[in-house]
């Protein structure tokens, strides 16, 4: 387990408390300490407190994410706002703990953390050159940003989670547009036609009789915001 806590009796308090549960710890005081740990270290979670030195929690988590480290982040801070909790989520970390903590509580996030493993888990979405940030709600294609409308963006979110399935109308009726209204059945060509539009239509395959699937592009990308043929 690595602490990275600049408060050095809470720091000392968290060794002490994790080696009595069994856990081997290491602890930086500052970001950058921090982050060269979380690199090289091979460990199995991190604590990570907001408030560092040299380098923020958030920079931190964001930076592990960006070079593809999934290491498990269970941020600390005395920061409470439901802003600054959705700041660290969306950074990459995998759960908040505002200060002060119980200690029981802590520990039983640390092992939901450790049951699940580590696994890619990107802040950014990608498929092939069309990447997705569901926090920052920005799409960029080929490295140009596309506007979307919402109902488009909540598409494209839905697919690229699913990357080269085959999603059907159904079940992107069921998962992108609200239930409780009377959609109409073209609603999903409708809107694969102007997401296609928007990104480039080889992007956005048809599968006759099952529904739709985002693929990679291959070869010439296409330019995004050219026309696409009027059938979805």
């Amino acid at each position: 387990m690595l602490v990275v806590e600049d408060e050095e009796r809470l720091a000392a308090a968290l060794r002490r408390g994790l080696q009595a549960e069994g856990f081997a710890v290491d602890v930086a005081h500052d970001g950058q300490d921090g982050l060269e740990m979380a690199r090289h270290g091979g460990y199995d979670a991190m604590i990570l407190d907001v408030m560092l030195p040299r380098l923020s929690g958030y920079r931190v988590v964001r930076q592990l994410r960006a070079e593809r480290h999934w290491l498990p982040v269970l941020m600390l801070s005395a920061k409470d706002g439901e802003y600054d909790q959705a700041d660290g989520l969306d950074c990459g970390a995998d759960d908040y703990l505002t200060k002060p903590f119980s200690y029981v509580v802590l520990l039983a996030r640390l092992r939901a953390l450790l049951r699940r493993g580590i696994q890619a888990r990107p802040v950014v979405l990608a498929c092939g050159d069309v990447e997705l940030d569901p926090a920052e709600k920005r799409v960029l294609v080929t490295g140009t940003e596309v506007t979307l409308t919402t109902r488009e963006f909540a598409l494209l979110e839905y697919l690229i989670r699913r990357p080269g399935e085959v999603v059907s109308k159904t079940e992107l009726l069921d998962h992108v547009w609200d239930a409780a209204l009377d959609t109409a059945p073209n609603a999903v060509e409708v809107y694969v036609g102007y997401l296609r539009r928007k990104i480039g239509r080889e992007r956005l395959e048809t599968v006759r009789g099952a529904g739709y699937r985002l693929v990679p592009l291959s070869g010439m990308p296409e330019k995004p915001g050219a026309p696409a043929e009027s059938r979805p």
